[in-house]
Parts: structure tokens; C-alpha cells; sequence
């Protein structure tokens, strides 16, 4: 679990593979590395692919300090995945983003362009829908998550950590609502590079449009849907996701 100091935080990640080719992994919500993305360190990783994924500052090990949500979050993250990829050396690189990290990716992308070769997002949102918010709300207590998924931040953060982070996540989230920016939607038209948007079709969270406003707004985007999937679809289905990821990276 190897640290290195970015911008006075020391920040963690996890490194996989012995490629070249290097691709940074941004968690989603209150994730950490390992949380979000162990099917892809252990299988997706290889002789040709690195993989480097992160815990964010506040996130996973990546404490002290903890995590503040201020209304720039996301441009906030994509600026310390960044900067941890400066930090190591890596000059170009491929950007894998889940959720909130997809939307941190995106504007990683946009305010690195000559560093992000690919993009893949998914379970991303550009701005807030109605359905969004609905749900984000009747998930406001942690006692109303479904076991599966809350007993893993349980264990990660304790309970007092995990409820305040969350609390704030969902009051500090909902305002994008109101915001003319939603959460990526200037970001996303200044992406410039080859993007791969998936997509669970029985994501909980977000409907068809979510994907396809990424599709119609980036310029060399493309969709890819798993039919039965819903939001972890690259944890539910991780040798289909690794597989088409995988591809979409070596231009296959």
C-alpha cells in the first residue's frame, strides 16, 4: 500500500501490472482502491497494461486529513488524481473512472488533455435528474442501504466516519441540481480524447440519457451497454467489463 505526498496529503493508492501502457482508476462515492476496483487490479492488470488506482484524499487510506465535500469536489479530485500521476512519473495515461470518479475523469481529461490518451466512464453523471436526486435522498440514512453494500464502509471507515462523510456527500451533491454546470457538463464538451461510455441498463441510480449526454457530447465517444447490469456492473460482470475495457484500450 505505497503513499506519496501530493499537495501536503499523503495520498494511497494501488499499483497492478507491468505494461507500458498505464491507466489511472478514480473510485466513486466514499470508495477507496480495493473497494472499487479489485477485479480490475487482479484480472484486468497485466504484462500490458499498469494499472494505478486511487484513494482519494479523505478516502481509503488516504487519511488524515478527512474528507471535506466543498461545491468544487469533483474538479477538486481530478486535480489530485492528476497530480499523483505527475507525481509518479507518468506523463501519458488512460483514465478509468466510476461514478463520481467518472465524473472527476472527465474533467481530468478536459484539464489534461495532453496527458489523457482514452477515457472510460461509467455510471457518470453530467448533471442531476429527477431520478437521481429521488434516489440520493431515500438514501440519506445509512441504515436504509442494503447490507452488501453498507457493511463493507463500515468496516473501511466506522460508523461515526461513514455516516458524517455521507451526510455531507448528499447535502453537498444535491445542489448540482441548481447548479448551470450540473456536475461535468462544460468538462464533457472538452474532452478531446477516444472515450468509452458504458452502461448498466438496470442501473439504479441513472437512466439511459445519463450515458448517451456523454455520448452526443464528446466529440470520439462511443456506448457500450450490459444488458442486465446495473451500477457496479465492472464488479457484477468483471470478466465482460475487463474484456471490453481491455480492447477499447489497445484499439482492438
Amino acid at each position: 500500500m505505497p503513499k506519496v505526498k501530493v499537495n501536503d496529503t499523503l495520498i494511497n493508492y494501488e499499483k497492478a501490472g507491468s505494461g507500458s501502457t498505464v491507466a489511472l482508476c478514480i473510485p466513486g462515492a466514499l470508495g477507496s482502491a480495493l473497494s472499487d476496483f479489485s477485479p480490475q487490479l487482479k484480472s484486468l492488470a497485466g504484462p500490458e497494461l499498469t494499472l494505478i488506482a486511487i484513494d482519494l484524499p479523505g478516502y481509503g487510506l488516504s487519511r488524515p486529513p478527512p474528507r471535506r465535500f466543498g461545491p468544487d469536489f469533483y474538479t477538486d479530485d481530478a486535480r489530485v488524481a492528476g497530480d499523483l500521476m505527475e507525481a509518479l512519473g507518468y506523463e501519458r495515461y488512460h483514465v478509468l473512472g466510476w461514478s463520481d470518479g467518472g465524473n472527476s475523469a472527465v474533467i481530468l481529461a478536459a484539464l489534461r488533455p495532453q496527458s489523457v490518451t482514452k477515457l472510460v466512464i461509467w455510471g457518470a453523471n453530467a448533471y442531476y435528474t429527477d431520478k437521481l436526486g429521488n434516489v440520493v435522498k431515500a438514501m440519506r440514512n445509512i441504515e436504509d442501504w442494503p447490507e452488501a453494500d453498507r457493511a463493507p464502509m463500515l468496516e473501511l471507515y466506522g460508523e461515526d466516519y461513514f455516516r458524517s462523510m455521507w451526510t455531507e456527500w448528499v447535502d453537498v451533491t444535491l445542489a448540482f441540481k441548481d447548479v448551470s454546470n450540473g456536475t461535468c457538463m462544460r468538462e464533457t464538451r472538452e474532452v478531446q480524447c477516444p472515450t468509452l461510455v458504458v452502461h448498466g441498463a438496470k442501473d439504479e441510480y441513472f437512466e439511459m440519457e445519463d450515458p448517451e449526454y456523454f455520448v452526443k457530447n464528446i466529440p470520439n465517444a462511443k456506448l457500450h451497454v450490459f444488458p442486465e447490469a446495473k451500477h457496479n456492473l465492472h464488479i457484477e460482470y468483471a470478466d465482460e467489463f475487463n474484456k471490453v475495457v481491455a480492447e477499447f484500450l489497445a484499439g482492438r
